[in-house]
């Protein structure tokens, strides 16, 4: 049985930090698949496009929130995102995954891989540091960390959660390895 590892968090939260320090400190190899890898897949011409996914600026408590906006396009590329980590998971492979939620993916992706040895694990920081990161890395959007915190976490159960204010991608990724036996 395959192990799945999802890390679900604002965008600046450290996942893909984390999910490098996984592959590095488990016991055994883990795939590490990335919406951002799956988004890169899309024509260049659908961003900005209302049938692909769109980024609009608007005040947020006095600040920038970057609203993202997705058509059908957009939305059939992270389906078929999930199928494809299920689909690696069914060929035996061990996955880490690094998503964002602005929905109910959790629950699709529990039925996909309820075969598998899933754990879903919920990746946070408070605003003040998410903001700051994304100022600091220079390839966010400003505001997108904003417009993210409330709504990326709403309704979902995790297994476990990390907090990257409180410790490091490596210390959160044994904390991950320890608690599922990894």
């Amino acid at each position: 049985m395959s192990v799945v590892v999802l890390l679900n968090g604002v965008g600046s939260a450290g996942k893909t930090s984390i999910a490098r320090a996984i592959q590095i400190q488990a016991s055994r190899p883990f795939l590490n698949m990335q919406m951002d890898a799956f988004l890169e897949m899309m024509p260049p011409r659908w961003l900005g496009h209302p049938d692909g996914w769109v980024f609009e600026t608007i005040e947020q408590d006095g600040r920038p929130a970057v609203v993202v906006h997705s058509g059908a396009p957009f939305g059939t590329a992270i389906r078929g995102m999930r199928r494809a980590i299920a689909a690696m998971a069914d060929a035996g492979n061990h996955v880490v995954v690094d998503d964002v939620f602005w929905g109910d993916e959790l629950a699709d992706y529990r039925a996909l891989l309820a075969t598998h040895d899933f754990k879903a694990v919920g990746v946070v920081a408070p605003l003040d540091v998410l903001e700051r990161r994304e100022r600091e890395r220079g390839d966010r959007a400003i505001g997108l960390a904003r417009w993210q915190f409330d709504r990326v976490h709403a309704g979902a159960a995790y297994d476990l959660t990390v907090d990257t204010s409180a410790a490091s991608p490596e210390a959160c990724a044994r904390q991950i390895i320890d608690a599922f036996g990894l």
